[in-house]
């Protein structure tokens, strides 16, 4: 008699089970991984623009907080219309990501989501609406 060795129907069967069940966790988490990098950029210029208020505040040695943070227009932030300007080191936000909806009210696009932030100019805090 030959003695054959290899995998039972079953054991592969088993095998492919367990690999469609880990595919079927694994495959939304990596489709919502671009959300959640946004959402996580999004948060990285909040903490820089809520840096960038209170170091003009110390630096400038005046007992107000900046009336603007920019000088951009009322419109999506990009290189001819930068956002932060005034509170951020280097040249600012100008992604497109972001919009200045008034002087005081931005958007951010986080994904399928969207943030609204208020600027108070008298407390220098920069919100979440």
């Amino acid at each position: 008699m030959f003695n054959k060795r290899g995998f039972t129907l079953i054991e592969l069967i088993m095998v492919i089970v367990i690999l469609a069940i880990l595919a079927a966790v694994a495959i939304p988490k990596y489709f919502d991984l671009q959300n959640q990098a946004r959402a996580a950029s999004a948060d990285g210029v909040v903490g820089a623009i809520r840096s960038g208020i209170y170091n003009y505040f110390a630096s400038t040695n005046a007992s107000a907080f900046p009336s603007a943070l920019d000088n951009a227009s009322n419109a999506v932030c990009s290189t001819s219309n930068i956002c932060f300007n005034t509170v951020m080191a280097g040249p600012g936000v100008t992604s497109a990501d972001w919009t200045k909806v008034s002087g005081t009210n931005y958007t951010v696009n986080v994904g399928s989501a969207t943030r609204s932030y208020y600027y108070n100019s008298t407390s220098g805090e920069f919100l979440l609406q």
